[in-house]
């Protein structure tokens, strides 16, 4: 299988894993503060990271030379899941899944400033489709919030953490040294778990752990476990194999597969012009792996 195919299914995967952590994190958003919540969810992901890291590729002091590095990244995934608790306390977990989708047009961007890939004319073509999209689910298909630019709260708070998320692929592979994704991914999460609690202790402190309720531990166990151990490592392998911009681009799929976990959790589904929203985010995703078999053909001849 192609490198290229490789990420692409990993990206696959990451969509629908990340989309749980929209449905599910809302539901417990106003039951703990997001400082203390993904200071715990990095606890357990990272003894999950660490410990398959030390079994499969070996954890080695040389794999951890410029530290800084971590410290950059592990800085913005933090603050990247600090700011999409705080959202989701406000913003409906479809909406903040749109948000989401404004992140390739960023990671587009932002890989060209670090790293100077090229967007294609079909990718910028996608990439405005995904971001008319996001903006039409965003303002829930009302043309006059648009216009006024009447956004959300919860909305405009996470995308300011989907700025840091954005950034966070071109970075990887600027700053990978040729450390294996899974010990890149523990020493990138060591570095978020220490800034967390430097900046988060007294709200970690005053967290009365043992009241939590059942659902608020079920949700940590999925976002630390699925939406953060695994999908870091996937994010981490797709990265150096697909450009930042076509890594980014299957959060395209976030929304609807958000909507599919609002469905079978019965909490209803949107009004359908705000639903047309999503089909523009699938159509934009479509085009984007034409635009990638397309690029291959043309290696090839």
């Amino acid at each position: 299988m192609p490198p290229s195919m490789q990420g692409h299914l990993a990206m696959l995967l990451f969509s629908a894993l990340v989309a749980g952590s929209f449905s599910f994190g809302s539901m417990i958003a106003n039951e703990i503060a997001p400082l203390a919540l993904t200071a715990a969810r990095f606890v357990i992901a990272g003894a999950l990271i660490g410990t398959a890291a030390a079994l499969g590729p070996g954890l080695r002091c040389g794999q951890f030379r410029a530290p800084w590095r971590y410290v950059v990244l592990g800085g913005l995934f933090g603050a990247y899941f600090v700011l999409m608790f705080e959202g989701l306390k406000t913003a409906p977990p479809v909406s903040a899944a749109a948000v989401f989708t404004l992140t390739p047009v960023m990671a587009a961007g932002f890989g060209w400033l670090v790293l100077r890939q090229i967007t294609t004319p079909r990718m910028a073509l996608a990439l405005a489709l995904g971001a008319a999209g996001a903006l039409w689910v965003i303002f829930r298909a009302d043309l006059g919030a648009l216009l006024a630019f009447d956004v959300g709260r919860g909305e405009a708070v996470y995308f300011l953490g989907c700025v840091a998320h954005a950034v966070y692929p071109p970075l990887i592979a600027r700053l990978n040294r040729g450390e294996p994704a899974l010990v890149f991914t523990f020493g990138m999460m060591m570095a978020a778990l220490v800034l967390l609690v430097a900046v988060g202790w007294s709200d970690i402190r005053a967290t009365d752990w043992a009241a939590l309720p059942w659902l608020v531990w079920a949700v940590l166990g999925y976002v630390a476990v699925f939406a953060s151990a695994l999908t870091f490592v996937l994010l981490q392998f797709a990265a150096l194999r697909l450009p930042s911009a076509k890594v980014m681009a299957y959060t395209y799929l976030t929304p609807s597969w958000v909507l599919l976990w609002e469905i079978v959790l019965g909490r209803g589904t949107p009004p359908a012009l705000v639903a047309a929203g999503l089909g523009l985010s699938v159509l934009a995703l479509v085009l984007l792996l034409k635009d990638e078999g397309a690029r291959r053909a043309a290696a090839r001849a």
